[in-house]
């Protein structure tokens, strides 16, 4: 057999996969070859592993304060000291007074070193709320002693530690509302493409009047109207609702075009013949035919969600102390004296474009794929 007889046979076998294969498998064969997706799927992965895992990963409590180290700069991890030594540690502070703007100043001391272990002993916490363990992945061997890998805020709590904690505020409240997003633009966009006629319009001018608000206004004028006093865990739901009431016109739209699409197929007609009620086609027939369509737009919609509650909580209006999110550790870097005091304290936007960039990759990366047969 000749080397083009093999090429052939080779290409017709593979050929042969792609039309036997599922949906599934064929998306997955087509996002594989995306490295950047592949390296965005892995980032999320690990930011949610992150949200999941905060009390294990956190030094020190989110927020405990400390007013000896007020500011204090960040210290870097050091595996060899200055003897050739091998030995895990941080160098710890020398303060002094500032004659001018007379006020406490820290600066890294090489002469002074702050050991530092993994899996060392530190604050108790219950990990998924059932097991009791004081076992942190790093920190220093006397609790007592600075570690402030990121530096420390105003009132002398680790940025590094807040960040962490922040985590699994800012990423559920994408997946919570995306959620919420999710039920409602299914269910008014599924209603306005199956049936049309006085609903589609309904819906469909609904849809344009909240799209033609400003949404920084209209985000404002929602969060401003909840009370002040409310408890921490009732803003964070009336946050994620309000993101939800606004964010879900899009995939709205999503849904009625494929559904306007689907209505006029065979398979969908066959089960209409067959006696299968209107919502069994609409959940059993018609939706599974683009729910690829639907993951993706779902991954391009949690990124929304992060930047509007970033946003709120930036400039006062969504979640407050003592909830802990990135939009909430950015309220301290709105003073241009804090900035430049303590330039650290602007790490947390890194967060933010990390986890965006990284959702928004792998949301551009899974529309590509959910179209497995495309060139």
């Amino acid at each position: 057999m000749t080397v083009q007889n093999l090429s052939t046979s080779a290409a017709a076998e593979t050929e042969a996969r792609v039309y036997v294969a599922p949906q599934w498998k064929l998306i997955w064969w087509k996002f594989r070859k995306h490295k950047l997706a592949l390296v965005s799927a892995f980032i999320v992965i690990a930011i949610y592993l992150v949200a999941i895992f905060v009390e294990f990963l956190t030094p020190t409590l989110p927020d405990k304060t400390d007013s000896k180290y007020l500011y204090a700069p960040p210290q870097s991890l050091n595996f060899i000291d200055d003897k050739g030594n091998f030995g895990l540690f941080v160098n710890g502070y020398t303060s002094k007074i500032d004659p001018v703007a007379l006020r406490r100043t820290f600066v890294v001391d090489p002469g002074i070193q702050v050991p530092v272990g993994f899996f060392v002993e530190g604050y108790e916490y219950e990990l998924f709320g059932l097991i009791k363990t004081n076992r942190h992945l790093i920190g220093p061997l006397d609790s007592s002693q600075p570690m402030f890998l990121l530096g420390a805020d105003r009132l002398g709590r680790d940025v590094l530690s807040r960040i962490v904690a922040g985590t699994r505020v800012s990423m559920s409240i994408g997946l919570v509302g995306v959620f919420l997003s999710l039920v409602l633009g299914i269910l008014l966009g599924g209603l306005s493409g199956y049936y049309g006629g006085i609903w589609d319009t309904l819906i469909q001018r609904l849809i344009e009047f909240l799209r033609s608000i400003p949404s920084i206004p209209l985000w404002m004028g929602l969060a401003a109207a909840m009370p002040t006093n409310m408890p921490p865990l009732q803003v964070y739901f009336g946050i994620t609702i309000i993101l939800s009431l606004i964010g879900w016109t899009g995939l709205a739209r999503v849904v009625r075009g494929r559904f306007l699409s689907l209505r006029e197929e065979d398979f969908v007609m066959a089960a209409q013949l067959d006696g299968t009620s209107e919502l069994g086609i609409i959940l059993g027939h018609m939706l599974p035919a683009f729910t690829s369509h639907v993951i993706a737009a779902i991954t391009l919609a949690i990124p929304g969600m992060i930047l509007s509650e970033t946003a709120l909580s930036f400039l006062g209006l969504g979640l407050r102390e003592p909830v802990v999110s990135w939009g909430v550790l950015l309220q301290s870097a709105q003073d241009i004296r804090a900035i430049a005091t303590a330039p650290w304290l602007l790490i947390p936007a890194l967060a933010v474009v990390l986890a965006v960039l990284s959702l928004n990759f792998l949301g551009d990366c899974l529309r590509d794929a959910a179209d497995p047969y495309a060139r």
